[in-house]
């Protein structure tokens, strides 16, 4: 079964995400991936020691060999990464924000810092080229909340918009007055307001636009909502969701409250009980019910199919924890 949303009539793959948020668990850190690697060969050597003490030294020489690879791998890494620090200062701004969100993706923790610490001395001189371009479609596509937040930082930084109300003034501007436009400035009011640059100004903008009579109009009207990540913009989902004439505007909607977009998994919690309503529901669609199902699996990780008992059942077991 996809358990993902059909993104492929969307206008641009930047959005698309095949595994939903906070479903798939945050790396470990290389130190205890180590210690519970060696923990499940210390249980069965211990054993093993315990029914055939002649054979000892040879299993323990194994094992140590395996931690010994296992921790120069480790040591490899760090210094790739030293070295990659150090060579930073003679690339060009372009050349370390690629290499900085690249390992940011890969690995938050390892080079996230980084990126963030330089993004003000980038500013005004990067360019939306191709390989920045999928970089960002992979950090906003990140199980990881902290990616993809670095990557509407680095979106902000590439187009030169400042967390000022000033870059709020100008696309709430250019949603205005520019049709043209209006597909990027939906979505980066979306990101703006996500930083904490007049989050509710950039609320009422989003939702005014998701009524609009163009359906492209409406449908980045939507991914500014789920970028934009507040309580508020939850139940302006459901209802775009529930409501909008559009198929792939009703899908995006879905999506934004299932698994794309800044919405942490508290917050996706909390449409769980209207989604299920949703479900049951015999006046809609069978695409929207359907949709309903999944964007429960895709929240809660549940595996139940399109039976409203058990959903019932399971939220009531479940909604306290």
């Amino acid at each position: 079964m996809n358990e993902t949303f059909d993104n492929g009539r969307t206008v641009t793959g930047r959005f698309d995400n095949p595994a939903p948020i906070d479903e798939r668990p945050r790396r470990m850190s290389r130190g205890l991936r180590l210690a519970i690697f060696s923990s499940a060969l210390a249980l069965p050597l211990a054993f093993f020691l315990a029914l055939k003490p002649t054979s000892a030294r040879v299993v323990w020489e194994q094992f140590a060999r395996m931690i010994e690879l296992k921790g120069s791998a480790n040591a490899k890494l760090a210094r790739f990464t030293s070295l990659t620090n150090e060579n930073l200062a003679n690339l060009a701004p372009q050349a370390q924000a690629e290499l900085l969100l690249e390992e940011t993706v890969s690995d938050y923790d390892g080079a996230g810092g980084q990126l963030s610490s330089r993004m003000d001395g980038w500013r005004g001189r990067l360019t939306m080229s191709p390989r920045l371009t999928s970089l960002l479609d992979s950090a906003l596509n990140s199980p990881d909340l902290r990616v993809r937040a670095a990557a509407i930082e680095m979106e902000l930084v590439a187009y030169n918009l400042s967390k000022l109300q000033e870059s709020a003034d100008i696309l709430i501007e250019r949603i205005a007055t520019d049709p043209a436009g209006r597909a990027w400035a939906l979505w980066m009011l979306g990101a703006i307001g996500n930083r904490g640059i007049e989050p509710e100004q950039a609320l009422q903008i989003l939702i005014q636009y998701s009524h609009d009579p163009d359906e492209r109009t409406r449908f980045w009207a939507v991914e500014g909502l789920s970028l934009l990540g507040s309580d508020a913009s939850i139940q302006p989902l459901l209802d775009i969701f529930r409501n909008d004439p559009s198929l792939e505007v009703r899908e995006r909607a879905g999506c934004g409250l299932a698994q794309s977009g800044m919405l942490t998994k508290p917050q996706r919690l909390t449409a769980v009980p209207t989604l299920m309503s949703f479900g049951e529901d015999p006046s809609l669609d069978s695409n929207t019910r359907n949709w309903a199902y999944r964007a429960l699996r895709q929240i809660t990780g549940a595996r139940y199919g399109t039976n409203p008992t058990d959903w019932r059942e399971w939220w009531a077991e479940n909604a306290a924890r």
